[in-house]
């Protein structure tokens, strides 16, 4: 199966997958790129824009997974509404995804974010601090309070030196695991 992992990170999400899949990850921070090809030397790193490598390669692969940056939809953002901080629209290369995937990829995919501020445009599935588009049904598992998983790598003592930073931006691999094994059940039904 050809798998591409967007806004691959660390790869926190695809660290239980195993290595029997050809995996291609695109991150656009060539040192973040760097940690990853530490953790998975058989997967194909590419550095370059996720939003347009989807558009220009999507029809290659048998499943995506795209994880886009956060900051923008977070709660946290709820607490500049009384101080002086700067605000920002809701990057909507978020939903821009999700609408595509939706109307032209052939295979399984899913979309990753953390729950928003706002009342999601398009209804998601929440599972511990994430939320979830897919075209498949993704059941609930239980995941432990502030439990995110751990990435030990050569490169990691160098991550901004900030390793919980990395850890917290990242999918829990048990979570990863769990929505990878959803999407390739026998039997979906979808409401």
């Amino acid at each position: 199966m050809k798998i591409l992992n967007l806004y691959a990170g660390i790869g926190g999400n695809r660290k239980l997958w195993g290595d029997e899949h050809e995996i291609i990850a695109v991150e656009l921070d060539p040192e973040i790129a760097t940690i990853y090809q530490d953790y998975f030397p058989n997967d194909k790193v590419i550095v370059t824009d996720a939003h347009k490598y989807l558009l220009e390669n999507y029809k290659e692969f048998d499943f995506i997974w795209s994880s886009p940056p956060c900051p923008t939809h977070s709660r946290i953002n709820n607490s500049f509404k009384n101080n002086n901080k700067k605000l920002k629209y809701p990057d909507m290369n978020l939903y821009q995804e999700i609408i595509f995937l939706q109307q032209f990829f052939q295979g399984k995919w899913v979309v990753e974010n953390v729950i928003p501020y706002y009342e999601p445009l398009i209804k998601s599935k929440v599972i511990g601090r994430n939320s979830f588009w897919s075209n498949f049904e993704i059941s609930t598992i239980p995941i432990k309070k502030g439990s995110i998983g751990s990435m030990n790598g050569k490169h990691m003592k160098n991550w901004y030196a900030n390793k919980s930073l990395a850890e917290r931006n990242m999918v829990n691999p048990e979570l990863g695991l769990h929505i990878f094994k959803c999407a390739f059940k026998e039997k979906q039904v979808r409401l």
